[in-house]
């Protein structure tokens, strides 16, 4: 996993959307991140760690290479990816008709 600035971050994530438009998908995650490299002490241990302020960890991944990188606002992230949401498929909606003759 490859951590990166945040402007290189989004030019990586734009080519891994070009790359995968006609065929493969993108897998994105977002995860609250805290600042620390090391996990948390069991009970009995304190520890007194305050976040600084609030981030997220953004992962993405085509299968093939994944990049990451941690932000404080995901502005320029959420422009981004409203660009290229474009591709996605709608969901099939069913029809009330048949699931009010199962419930009677």
């Amino acid at each position: 996993m490859v951590l990166l600035e945040n402007d290189s971050f989004l030019t990586e994530l734009t080519r891994l959307f070009q790359k995968c438009r006609t065929s493969g998908s993108v897998v994105i995650t977002l995860k609250k991140y805290d600042g620390r490299t090391k996990p948390v002490p069991r009970k009995g241990h304190s520890d007194s760690f305050e976040p600084a302020d609030n981030k997220c960890l953004i992962r993405a991944s085509d299968g093939k290479k994944k990049i990451s990188t941690v932000v404080s606002l995901i502005c320029a992230y959420s422009n981004l990816l409203r660009a290229h949401m474009d591709g996605l498929k709608k969901k099939d909606k069913k029809s009330k008709s048949k699931k009010t003759k199962a419930t009677q």
